[in-house]
């Protein structure tokens, strides 16, 4: 097949994808497992069927599992040496995506869910996490096909619904589908991704006792809104007979620190607030975490409360600040992955139990329990309980190997760009749930990480060249020998 004809049709799409991303944006698929009867909300319900009614109304052959995620699918075929097709396969390319997203959060510029372009960049919830490229893959496929091109595997197209949770419905839909033979999420970075760090999601917790020390009460903490995301907010609300001194204070701790506290004052109660700045759980250090601020601040106050303050103290002295849990005596490293990453996540407080949701991601050649026992001995110095959440393994594939060297080659064709070496990051994506698989772009070297931030955008220019290294990597991994 001749390359020129699928990337000019994939070009005169360009308007398509661009239209396509805007739509899927304005659904916000933020999952909500207790809305209208959907698993995991209405609106990721709709963005669903938003692209089987897409793909079916186009001939394609579609699957949905019970509203817990589904496919569009092409098939492959045996051809002869005439090109004549002599039966159907077995095997099948499986590119997982997901169209939920984490929640928008506050600060932005424009209506999160109303795409804008301004400057050739796309606007919105999902632009690049993961709507962009879902539609980028589409019109991949679609350009092929359209083209006439008979692929010798089964192309997938696997729709999921909850990765910037907790996998229920890949998980649901993977156990009642064949597997797929291999495939690639583009859910990550070029020029390839060849591990992925284990995560965990868990919860420490400590209860709370009544007490009857004269001072101030800290009535209630929150902060964040998902374990993958820095939290860009915090709130706290105390019980004092005068302000004066702790408005002081944090006007000293806003002027030694830099950082935006601010407070206001009704009745008995005062209600403080932090503005942080978001990013994605998996490079912490490009946000600044409300929580860690916070934390500090109440450390300066001197609340009423032993266990209240010792759970604070455990905050500022085994976190504080820290991206790797060297406090916690968690920080293991490797050479493929690096050092271990670390994020609290969301904290709420209340006057009977105190709980923070960490989210850690360990290097591929450790386990779970490396980082639990080393956790462990902590706990139990402050009286913290642990409640386990999520465990997803770790991936790593050697550089050499010749699926992580087919993409690589196919990349550096379509960019020129010879410098950049296969990577491990502490990220996961639907690869994890495919069979050899591995992640495969959309975000370019030296771009800005904005995944979970506000503001998030994708230009279209990385997203059309997205589109044509997609066409050509399923062109590639599905043609016949």
């Amino acid at each position: 097949m001749n390359r020129k004809d699928y990337i000019k049709r994939l070009e005169s799409y360009e308007e398509q994808i661009i239209e396509t991303l805007k739509d899927l944006i304005s659904f916000k698929s933020v999952v909500d497992e207790q809305g209208e009867g959907y698993p995991f909300g209405k609106e990721v319900h709709r963005a669903f069927m938003y692209m089987l009614e897409k793909a079916k109304a186009e001939g394609y052959d579609i699957l949905n599992v019970d509203d817990y995620g589904g496919h569009i699918e092409i098939p492959g075929y045996k051809l002869d040496d005439e090109g004549e097709i002599v039966t159907t396969v077995n095997e099948t390319l499986a590119i997982p995506l997901h169209l939920d997203v984490v929640p928008a959060g506050d600060g932005w510029d424009t209506d999160p869910y109303e795409a804008q372009i301004i400057d050739g960049k796309i606007f919105g919830r999902g632009a690049i996490d993961n709507k962009g490229p879902a539609s980028a893959i589409y019109f991949a496929v679609k350009s092929l096909i359209s083209s006439g091109y008979i692929p010798s595997k089964n192309i997938r197209i696997i729709l999921g619904l909850d990765e910037e949770t907790e996998w229920k419905g890949m998980n649901y839909y993977m156990d009642r589908v064949d597997p797929p033979y291999f495939g690639f999420a583009p859910d990550a970075d070029f020029p390839v991704i060849n591990g992925e760090m284990g995560i965990l999601i868990f919860d420490i917790a400590k209860k709370l006792t009544n007490t009857n020390e004269k001072g101030i009460v800290l009535r209630s903490l929150t902060g964040g809104n998902a374990p993958n995301s820095v939290p860009d907010t915090a709130r706290a609300v105390i019980l004092h007979e005068a302000y004066d001194e702790i408005k002081s204070l944090i006007s000293d701790f806003n002027s030694e620190t830099g950082y935006d506290v601010k407070s206001k004052g009704a009745g008995k109660a005062l209600e403080i607030t932090v503005a942080g700045r978001s990013a994605h759980g998996a490079t912490p250090e490009e946000g600044l975490n409300a929580i860690s601020i916070m934390m500090s601040l109440l450390g300066r106050i001197g609340l009423a409360g032993e266990s209240v303050r010792e759970f604070i103290d455990f905050y500022n002295t085994r976190i504080g600040f820290e991206f790797h849990g060297e406090s916690l005596g968690i920080n293991l490293v490797d050479e493929p992955s690096g050092e271990l990453i670390l994020n609290t996540g969301k904290i709420k407080l209340d006057k009977d139990a105190a709980i923070l949701t960490v989210n850690v991601r360990y290097p591929v050649t450790f386990t779970d329990d490396d980082v639990y026992d080393r956790l462990q001995p902590v706990l139990e110095e402050f009286e913290l309980g642990l409640v386990k959440d999520v465990h997803q393994k770790p991936i790593y594939y050697p550089v050499d190997h010749p699926f992580i060297q087919k993409l690589m080659k196919v990349y550096t064709e379509n960019t020129g760009d010879e410098e950049s070496k296969p990577i491990v990051i502490g990220g996961g994506t639907y690869a994890r749930a495919i069979p050899s698989a591995v992640a495969f772009g959309a975000s370019f070297p030296g771009k800005p990480e904005n995944a979970h931030q506000k503001n998030e955008y994708i230009e279209i220019n990385d997203l059309m060249l997205a589109a044509k290294i997609y066409a050509d990597a399923i062109y590639e991994l599905t043609k016949g020998e």
